[in-house]
């Protein structure tokens, strides 16, 4: 085996890759040539390390020297100083990763990386995904060989259901007893599916592992396989995913030439294969029901339950389904033993969870963090607080399946009994952070368009109560809300949930649910005052030219559209509202800031 002096890791994420992180690749390896270091240091192309605002990411062992936005450009310079003159070029290192005396700081200094215990995510950022040995080397396929070896399926079983670890799906249900239902099934043939259709509006986290980890996804199924009693297996995984749908089929492909994979695994009586089956994108087909569906080649749209997916699943078999981050962890899980995993987190959500950090935050990415942690520390510790210093206004969970979690709960700890309390939900981990400048009812708003939108259209509530819902709101927030609407939402809201087939019509409403009951001040402003109180709903704006501030200059009349700015040079200019179209362009023009949006 050649040893290497230095090891460059690249970020090999969508995000990064997006950036340019292969034309990054690219240069490191003929820079490398051209200084004749091909054989001292090696470039490796990695999984996702978490921090996407900062990426393209180049991370230099073993200094651990921590670079950020890198391009191609910058590299001849990362290899002619620090590579070959060990001079680590502190002006392209993360303004958080070097310390005063311009040394580089571990991962586990930074802030963003600090309060984080990486589990599902433990060999994202540090192995390359397509490289099985690299798997193997951090005990990758030990777990299925101890399984294979030396447990019995109800003694796996055990172990899943000792271990407290619940679904990472959303509705967090216990993953042993889902184990436990299967396996008790009866049936000739039974299935081990993965949920890997990830549909919520800025979320990765199944994403990232299947790009960074796919092999811990394929060894976790082979072992469910085991406990289960299957002997097939298929990840459901959305087509607008083609990094994680190349890495997992060489993944599949690496582990059946090493026999990790297909008959007679570990030489055992036990066999275990692995399908891919695209999804088209479809939001519905999250939905276990409407997901089965699809595998069997029909439309996704969801079954009525009873009969479960444990008695009657793809193609009517036993079926076992979880969704990626929940595979994630079972391979720990079986290799530390239950109690190990038990430590992390709190009494009746155990483990850690990821979340996909997005919205007004200054470092947005993916973080994982022990159940438990308060939605401050995620906030203002590891996303570094909210960009400008503006306020905190609330932030929002489980997608448009979830609610919105106002400042006055900052230090709620994020676990599956808290957030349900708060009227909001876990749901497979996006996190959106809101400020001050945002409208809650405009937020709900854009959350049930999108449900509307990726409708199945089965059921009647679902279909049509959530078009009422979107026609009323998008009447409020166009300065056409009438009294009596927020209680028609309401009513609206609770037939639906109460009523629709499956779990994401059911929780359709969340969203204007929970910002009925922590902003219904917003609603009332822009129904009775018709006023946006942050100034985001265009219908319900009105510009306004500060007298004491307007120099006459005349740029702003010069700007608009629709001639709705009136005056003489050198004296204060008027805007016709009944003209005025609200399109902003005069406020953006204004150099003396004269131009106020109320």
């Amino acid at each position: 085996m050649q040893l290497y002096r230095s090891h460059v890791l690249v970020c090999g994420g969508t995000g990064c890759h997006s950036s340019g992180s292969d034309d990054v690749i690219k240069v490191f390896n003929e820079e490398l040539e051209r200084h004749k270091l091909q054989d001292e240091v090696k470039v490796i192309r990695t999984g996702c390390f978490g921090l996407c605002e900062v990426g393209p990411i180049v991370i230099v062992y073993p200094e651990g020297a921590f670079y950020s936005r890198i391009k191609a450009e910058d590299v001849p310079e990362i290899v002619s100083e620090h590579l070959l003159k060990g001079r680590i070029v502190t002006r392209l290192l993360y303004h958080d990763a070097v310390h005063e005396d311009e040394t580089a700081k571990s991962l586990d200094e930074m802030g963003f990386y600090k309060k984080q215990k990486r589990v599902a995510l433990r060999h994202c950022g540090v192995i390359d995904p397509e490289n099985i040995d690299e798997y193997i080397a951090f005990d990758g396929y030990k777990a299925l060989g101890k399984v294979l070896t030396e447990m019995k399926p109800e003694e796996v079983i055990d172990t899943i259901k000792a271990s407290g670890l619940r679904g990472r799906g959303g509705a967090g249900f216990p993953a042993g007893l889902k184990w436990e239902f299967t396996a008790k099934a009866e049936g000739d043939k039974k299935y081990v599916c993965c949920n890997a259709d990830e549909g919520d509006p800025g979320a990765f986290m199944d994403r990232s592992i299947l790009e960074g980890d796919p092999h811990s996804l394929l060894e976790a199924m082979t072992i469910a396989g085991y406990a289960v009693g299957a002997d097939q297996g298929y990840i459901y995984v959305r087509a607008e995913y083609p990094i994680a749908v190349k890495r997992l089929s060489i993944a599949i492909d690496q582990a059946k030439e090493y026999g990790l994979l297909g008959d007679n695994i570990f030489g055992t009586d036990f066999s275990f294969d692995i399908g891919i089956r695209l999804g088209a994108g479809a939001f519905v087909c999250g939905e276990e029901t409407a997901l089965m569906s699809s595998i069997e080649g029909y439309r996704g749209e969801p079954r009525p339950r009873p009969p479960f997916p444990a008695q009657k699943g793809v193609f009517g078999k036993p079926t076992l389904l979880n969704n990626v981050e929940t595979y994630a962890n079972i391979t720990k899980i079986i290799l530390d033993g239950p109690e190990k995993f038990k430590e992390i987190g709190t009494e009746k959500s155990k483990g850690t969870k990821v979340f996909a950090l997005g919205g007004n935050i200054n470092n947005t990415g993916l973080v994982e963090i022990p159940m438990g942690t308060t939605l401050r520390e995620i906030v203002y510790e590891i996303g570094g607080g909210i960009p400008g210093g503006k306020k905190f206004k609330a932030a929002q969970t489980g997608g448009p399946s979830g609610g919105c979690i106002p400042a006055e709960h900052l230090d709620t700890p994020i676990d599956y009994d808290s957030l349900m309390e708060i009227g909001s939900m876990m749901g497979s981990g996006g996190l959106i952070v809101m400020d001050e400048d945002n409208c809650m009812v405009d937020i709900a708003r854009f959350f049930l368009e999108f449900t509307v939108e990726e409708s199945c259209g089965k059921c009647s509530p679902c279909r049509i109560g959530t078009k009422r819902m979107l026609e009323i709101l998008n009447r409020i927030t166009s300065g056409k809300g009438e009294e009596g609407d927020i209680e028609k939402l309401e009513t609206l809201a609770k037939n639906i949930s109460a009523s629709a087939l499956c779990g994401l019509g059911q929780t359709a409403p969340n969203p204007v649910l929970s910002t009925l009951k922590y902003f219904r001040d917003e609603y009332e402003a822009h129904i009775r005052d018709k006023k946006c109180p942050a100034g985001v709903c265009q219908a319900l704006l009105k510009y306004v030219i500060v007298e004491e501030k307007c120099k006459g200059c005349g740029l702003c009349a010069k700007s608009c559209p629709v001639n709705a700015i009136s005056g003489e040079r050198k004296s204060p200019f008027k805007i016709d509202e009944d003209v005025c179209i609200k399109c902003g362009a005069c406020m953006s023009k204004c150099p003396f800031r004269a131009i106020e949006k109320k």
